[in-house]
């Protein structure tokens, strides 16, 4: 061969690309006789399995094919709003919104019957190979972490430029949050200033923070607090603007080495245990009497009751294991219950304090998340400080939606600052870098009458109507929480309890997840026609206040008073 002929052989050969040589390879594989033909029929048989077995359950339960038909009802576009331009209508105008064509996502999920039949036992086989699902990861003896409080203190710096330049551009379809944790709190505490009233914030500490060494072996032996690296940042720039900030933290890093076989934070959920929340909660009153003046204790005035509560944690839940499962068994605590002249602690509105709180706050006082009642953090705090406390406490969204309820008070003329001195306001640490720190309004309006039917105190009375709205419902197994409430815009009321209610509407707040299950009502969709049994919301809210929710944001139905559907 001559040698310019072997030249220009290597010549092509160091021309082909990784691209080509794949596109080669691609286009030249071989199968043997009938494995196309197989592959074919399998992949065919994969995808016509999933409806046949929807459909044949379909008769077993019908309520299923009724569901799904009324999510793509749904998605079916609304002629009355399409407005034509030049008679020509745009496409964008005949697709639904995208919070409406996830709901409709969730229903099919939710009620998909290979989904539920092999998520279980797939998961199962995953765990067994050390592999948790996007909500949930699995530590080391049995101790369970929440992503989202892992992301936290594992990810880039909440406050640093580029990542909240990230987060208000990431909104898609939907409104980007406002990422800045410091503006929206001194804005907050500005607005309380304005009256008066001392701010104190609380980040509860996540439990990867605390116990980093259950999720990973090289913090074994050591007692570290692991943050974000924007964390001592954030304390800087609230110290800086005079911001009072009580971090947790350090308190429990210390008593977890005094007593390290004692845990301070649940091994299956995203919470404290009880010693934990009760060494805080009267660390908490001791910082807040040196932050503003109140008035003095008053000895006597609560006292405790013990009791075991047993629970399997939330972060399990999550996990969506087969019912049965022995892999994690319920934890059980004991918990200090507070009492008031023998009666379970209750917020007082008319005192000096009002504490704006989570789950974490609610762990051991909401009895729908199964730990107990009346013995949670602001309990607590009021048996510290030996003074009756005011509490507006929501599980989730801690970097807004206490402000949010407060502020909604406000502007239906109810003063919920009224003669408050201090407010604490607490948030699980992971909202720094995940949650939505919107400014919002505190502009005390005046009282007026939204016009919607009520029942009146007391009354329960069924009705007849139709759904004009209904606030989004979570898909069961992707929130941190079991249990949640929607708000329902009814229309065109009937009654024969009470001819009053006839052709008015409503504003109702009913389950859409008891228990992590879906309820009936997480599929309701405008055109829908309900049969209900309606309370006043006034009755029933000091026991339902505290449970996660959403609402609708259609401005004339701020200053509607609701009712509760039994």
């Amino acid at each position: 061969m001559k040698p310019i002929e072997a030249h220009s052989t290597a010549t092509i050969h160091a021309k082909v690309t990784r691209e080509e040589q794949a596109a080669h390879e691609l286009g030249n594989t071989g199968f043997a006789p009938g494995t196309r033909v197989a592959l074919v029929v399998f992949f065919l048989s994969v995808i016509v399995a999933v409806p046949l077995a929807q459909l044949c359950a379909a008769f077993h339960q019908p309520e299923r094919v009724t569901r799904l038909t009324a999510g793509l009802r749904a998605l079916v576009p609304d002629w009355t709003r399409v407005k034509a331009v030049n008679g020509v209508v745009s496409a964008i105008d005949l697709l639904p919104p995208a919070a409406q064509i996830k709901t409709v996502e969730d229903d099919w999920e939710q009620n998909s019957v290979v989904g539920e039949t092999l998520l279980p036992r797939v998961q199962s086989m995953l765990l067994a190979l050390g592999q948790g699902n996007e909500k949930a990861y699995p530590g080391r003896d049995g101790w369970l972490y929440y992503r989202a409080d892992f992301d936290y203190v594992a990810g880039p710096g909440f406050l640093d430029p580029k990542v909240m330049k990230r987060r208000t551009t990431a909104g898609g379809a939907l409104k980007a949050p406002q990422p800045d944790p410091v503006t929206a709190i001194v804005h907050f505490r500005d607005q309380l200033a304005a009256r008066g009233i001392a701010l104190i914030v609380v980040p509860s500490p996540v439990k990867p923070s605390i116990y980093p060494e259950f999720f990973s072996r090289r913090y074994a032996g050591r007692s570290p607090i692991v943050q974000n690296p924007s964390f001592e940042d954030f304390k800087r720039r609230l110290a800086q603007a005079g911001v009072a900030v009580f971090d947790p933290a350090a308190l429990l890093a210390e008593a977890k080495a005094r007593a390290s076989e004692l845990p301070l934070y649940l091994k299956t959920d995203t919470h404290w245990t009880p010693p934990a929340m009760e060494m805080t909660a009267a660390a908490l009153a001791g910082f807040a009497r040196q932050t503003a003046t109140l008035p003095a204790p008053q000895p006597g005035r609560f006292t405790t009751v013990e009791k075991t509560v047993e629970a399997l944690g939330d972060v399990a839940l999550m996990l969506k294991l087969p019912a049965g499962q022995k892999v994690y068994p319920p934890e059980r605590v004991r918990v200090r219950q507070v009492l008031e002249k023998n009666r379970f602690w209750r917020p007082a509105t008319d005192a000096g304090v009002l504490f704006l709180g989570d789950s974490f706050a609610n762990i051991y006082s909401l009895e729908p998340m199964g730990w107990g009642e009346a013995a949670g953090f602001v309990e607590h705090l009021s048996l510290a400080l030996g003074l009756p406390v005011d509490a507006i406490c929501r599980n989730d969204a801690g970097s807004y939606a206490t402000r949010e309820m407060l502020a909604k008070e406000l502007q239906r003329g109810q003063d919920r600052l009224a003669g408050k001195q201090l407010v604490i306001w607490e948030f699980a640490a992971r909202e720094l870098a995940g949650g939505d720190w919107k400014r919002l309004a505190m502009t005390l309006g005046e009282k007026r009458d939204g016009g919607m039917y009520v029942p009146v105190a007391g009354k329960t009375v069924e009705i007849r109507g139709v759904v004009r709205a209904a606030s989004p419902a979570p898909r069961p197994g992707s929130v941190p929480y079991k249990d949640h409430i929607v708000m329902v815009h009814l229309a065109e009321l009937e009654s024969a309890d009470d001819p009053a209610a006839a052709g008015k509407e409503a504003v109702v707040f009913v389950w859409s997840m008891r228990g992590n299950v879906a309820t009936p009502a997480a599929r309701w969709r405008p055109g829908d026609t309900v049969r209900l049994r309606l309370r006043p919301w006034a009755d029933l809210a000091g026991q339902y206040e505290a449970i996660n929710r959403s609402e609708l944001e259609a401005e004339e139905l701020l200053f509607a008073e609701p009712a509760w559907v039994e």
